[in-house]
């Protein structure tokens, strides 16, 4: 079923009706000189609007030009359409036997035009989006939101993997983009560009009872405390692994999750501190409840869009890069 957005039909110019094919009225064809397209329209309008000033508000005509055109309607037809019942306009009998004519006639021209407009509108793109298993889903969020912000609808299909598995599926024209943490190893027969898109310093959360044990002594209360770590040797947890070594502290590692979302759940658990890129800490302390122990800005954490040749005239792979 075809769904129909209504809106006014669209009469031109006056015209007769017409027969099979001639452009002209035919001789003696009283029908062929009364009606009138336009004057036929803007009679449905007023018969379905109840008035002539809110027809002449639909049709962005001027009430007394419309009033006037009604009249040489109804002259044309040789017999009254409406007639004034106190302040109400009504039709007479021959009114409702014309409106029913014309009533389905301009419905469907109607549903015509939007359908017409509805086959020309431009078709949803789809974009297939690779997500590195190791970034935040909630900073790739942020970076992928633009896309669907474009004037050409996007259809989004999302999957995440390792880098390579990724870069794989990009090459064999699997994926339009991968949003990645690291640039991919060289491969001479693909031609890629990496664009970065956004980078946070990292932060560190944990449940509140806990975190909030652990923020006055930062960082030295760290040592030997549960630790959540990623197992994917995301480039941003072995810059803070090297952070923590540079000052003597050794984290007691509780556990290795090659989930973002889930290492979260665990620390919501009260399983032991993680990490996470500090530009999201407000949505992670509100859908997780957890609190912010504290943001190491020497610490960052990059991302970047990894396409092929074919992604730079995407309009998502666009939005995604501009960041708008």
């Amino acid at each position: 079923m075809i769904g129909i957005k209504r809106r006014p039909f669209k009469s031109g110019p006056s015209n007769c009706i017409r027969g099979p094919v001639s452009c002209q009225p035919e001789r003696g064809s009283d029908v062929s000189r009364r009606l009138n397209y336009r004057h036929l329209h803007h009679f449905w309008v007023v018969a379905r609007e109840g008035s002539i000033a809110r027809a002449a508000e639909a049709l962005d005509l001027a009430p007394q030009t419309l009033s006037s055109q009604i009249s040489t309607f109804e002259a044309d037809l040789g017999t009254r359409l409406f007639e004034r019942r106190g302040r109400r306009l009504v039709m007479t009998d021959t009114g409702h036997r014309v409106f029913q004519y014309a009533d389905p006639m301009f419905r469907t021209a109607e549903e015509l035009e939007a359908w017409l407009d509805d086959a020309q509108a431009a078709p949803a793109r789809k974009l297939r989006v690779g997500i590195v298993a190791s970034i935040h889903k909630l900073f790739a969020y942020r970076v992928i939101a633009p896309a669907l912000e474009t004037p050409t609808p996007i259809t989004l299909r999302c999957r995440t993997g390792t880098p390579e598995d990724l870069t794989s599926a990009l090459a064999r024209h699997e994926l339009d983009v991968v949003i990645t943490d690291r640039p991919p190893a060289g491969d001479e027969d693909f031609r890629w560009y990496l664009n970065p898109l956004s980078q946070s310093a990292i932060s560190l959360f944990a449940e509140p009872a806990l975190a909030q044990r652990l923020a006055p002594g930062f960082p030295d209360s760290l040592d030997g405390v549960p630790f959540l770590a990623s197992a994917l040797e995301a480039p941003y947890y072995q810059q803070l692994m090297q952070w923590f070594r540079d000052r003597g502290i050794c984290l007691n590692e509780a556990a290795e999750i090659d989930d973002s979302a889930l290492i979260k759940v665990f620390g919501r658990a009260g399983l032991g501190v993680f990490a996470a890129p500090t530009v999201i800490r407000e949505e992670v302390c509100r859908q997780y409840q957890v609190e912010e122990i504290a943001s190491i800005e020497a610490v960052r954490d990059q991302i970047y869009a990894l396409y092929g040749v074919e992604g730079m005239r995407h309009p998502g792979i666009q939005a995604i890069c501009s960041g708008r």
